[in-house]
């Protein structure tokens, strides 16, 4: 097996299922470049009978030849290819080739980038449908596995499909980027040896997708690893942002005005906020855009305490389209050498600051096992009113509020007048708008901890660091 890094819960699920004793459907889906394809061969390196992987916009004709090169050349008749002309017989071939194995082992069929074979009017969907409830589950020995990058279509005509796969689904993983703990296990996998907050700058710049952490060098520094990718006209992610967004979604046009809308608002927005910024309409249309990209991870929803939908922010949390929106996109001009002077610059300082409280409200379950209430329920909320705005607020079920205050500095950070006032304040509101009875923990969650001082002694109740977001 390939060495899988991370993906600990995900891998479990994969390899348990071989010891099924019937036939297993699963449903995988994330973005582009997240790791989907290599996370199914390594898991199931041995059984893979079958794999075909769908042409980005190509046509029915195209898709189903394609099929049927990859068929023959399992079935070993390249010279006297089988002419296939829709998917039917496509997948009637495919289960013919199946029952001509002699093995017993469980046998693993891998459709990858499935929702680009479902070309319009293809019948492409249908005839899978009728393989898996026809052919696979009479079966004991299969696992068909199926993948795509276009979230929106493998959650709504695979995993909530009300026809021929209603209730088929074994399995559903839904793969996302790494943790910063995933992430600094895979540049040092490669050899990429940096402190945790270097690990964090780089995740803040470019996030934790496995394709662009591979395009880093050892050699060099954060800054200049950045400068080469993102800066220079022949760097993998100077055009990343729209090729990204094109490829998941038909139409992307507006799932980028939303994006864009997002990015100049970086504590989140309400949803008419963000329909009435963004400029387009209030229907569904709008809705099913923003659910698209909250399901492939792109924004998060961060409801409101006490669970005022109308209250509820959106938050655009994708770090590299972030940091496209904010410094490629403006300096793409600029060519070579440009992150090795912005880096230094107050505007990203401040910048790093918003990209933090983003990774912090990633990895809330850190948080809580550093304060110690893993094991205690608890909602994670926003609050905000005219006076005041708290971007994370754990409600706990024992008697508690924590009101986290996140700060990414490159020391220890020194509580200021202003600090404790503004903490105060916050406090204050919070108490006279809820007419909460809990009591109440500031909560600073830092790179280095806390300066000790007057301030700091009399505010906080609990200090969390870096490092204690890369413990998984």
């Amino acid at each position: 097996m390939n060495a899988i890094i991370g993906r600990t819960a995900e891998a479990e699920k994969l390899n348990g299922i071989k010891s099924n004793k019937k036939s297993d459907l699963v449903a995988v889906y994330g973005r582009r470049r997240i790791g989907k394809t290599f996370l199914i061969r390594a898991c199931f390196e041995k059984e893979i009978v079958f794999e075909i992987t769908g042409l980005y916009r190509a046509t029915t004709k195209d898709q189903i030849e394609n099929f049927t090169n990859e068929l023959n050349k399992r079935i070993g008749e390249p010279s006297s290819p089988k002419k296939i002309k829709n998917w039917l017989t496509a997948f009637k071939e495919l289960g013919a080739y199946i029952d001509s194995l002699s093995s017993k082992k469980k046998k693993v069929i891998f459709i990858d980038e499935f929702p680009w074979m479902a070309t319009s009017r293809s019948k492409f969907l249908m005839a899978f449908e009728n393989f898996w409830n026809q052919y696979a589950t009479r079966r004991a020995d299969l696992i068909v596995v199926i993948c795509g990058s276009a979230a929106s279509y493998m959650v709504q005509k695979i995993i909530k499909n009300k026809g021929g796969l209603h209730n088929r689904i074994s399995e559903t993983i839904r793969l996302l980027p790494f943790n910063l703990q995933e992430t600094g296990m895979y540049l040092r996998s490669r050899g990429v040896k940096y402190t945790n907050y270097d690990v964090a700058q780089l995740y803040m710049c470019i996030g934790g997708v496995p394709h662009y952490l591979e395009k880093i060098k050892k050699e060099e520094s954060i800054a200049q690893n950045i400068d080469r990718l993102c800066f220079s006209k022949n760097g993998d992610l100077y055009n990343e942002f729209n090729q990204l967004y094109a490829s998941l979604f038909d139409n992307s046009e507006k799932h980028l005005q939303l994006v864009k809308t997002l990015a100049k608002n970086l504590k989140g927005i309400s949803r008419n906020e963000l329909i009435e910024k963004s400029g387009l309409s209030s229907g569904g249309d709008t809705s099913l855009k923003l659910e698209e990209l909250i399901q492939s991870g792109f924004v998060e929803d961060f409801t409101f305490y006490q669970n005022k939908k109308q209250l509820t922010l959106y938050r655009l949390i994708d770090e590299y389209s972030l940091f496209y929106l904010k410094y490629i996109v403006t300096n793409k001009k600029n060519g070579n050498g440009t992150w090795i002077n912005l880096h230094k610059s107050q505007s990203f300082k401040a910048w790093c600051g918003y990209s933090f409280e983003n990774i912090c409200l990633k990895h809330i379950f850190c948080l809580k096992r550093a304060l110690g209430i893993a094991g205690i329920y608890s909602n994670n909320n926003s609050w905000f009113n005219k006076n005041a705005q708290i971007d994370l607020l754990i409600d706990r079920d024992d008697n508690v509020m924590n009101v986290c205050e996140m700060k990414f500095y490159n020391s220890a950070y020194t509580i200021t007048k202003q600090d404790y006032l503004n903490l105060k304040n916050k406090v204050n509101e919070l108490q006279k708008e809820t007419k909460t009875r809990k009591t109440i923990f500031i909560t600073f969650i830092t790179t280095f901890g806390i300066q000790q001082n007057e301030y700091s002694n009399e505010l906080v109740r609990n200090s969390i660091v870096l490092d204690d977001l890369f413990k998984g």
